[in-house]
């Protein structure tokens, strides 16, 4: 299989142009309930690539900005369930989405 991402010199996992939607899952490991890789690409993405630009009134979404493309991101938990949201999506918006959504000038 393909890979969906492409690793930098440093070993952070970058995200490449045709990448529209990063979607986790929890997966059951024994008795506990744990991150998928996709998860945990998410977190390294959102604590050291990603810079946070804003965050919506709830605090569950957050939005996002690639330092390297200048495309937003924006941060969900859509498992409203679960404890803690879920698991996490990142999802690209365009600058008009972002611009409506956050109400954000780049």
């Amino acid at each position: 299989m393909r890979s969906l991402y492409k690793i930098s010199l440093s070993g952070r996992m970058k995200l490449k142009k045709e990448e529209k939607e990063l979607i986790g899952h929890w997966r059951v490991d024994g008795m506990l309930m744990k991150l998928d890789d996709v998860s945990q690409r998410i977190k390294e993405l959102t604590e050291s690539h990603l810079l946070k630009i804003a965050t919506d009134e709830s605090g569950w979404k957050v939005l996002y900005k690639d330092q390297e493309d200048g495309r937003f991101w924006e941060l969900v938990y859509s498992e409203s369930q679960m404890h803690g949201g879920g698991a996490p999506t990142l999802v690209h918006l365009s600058e008009a989405e972002a611009k409506e959504s956050y109400m954000v000038v780049s």
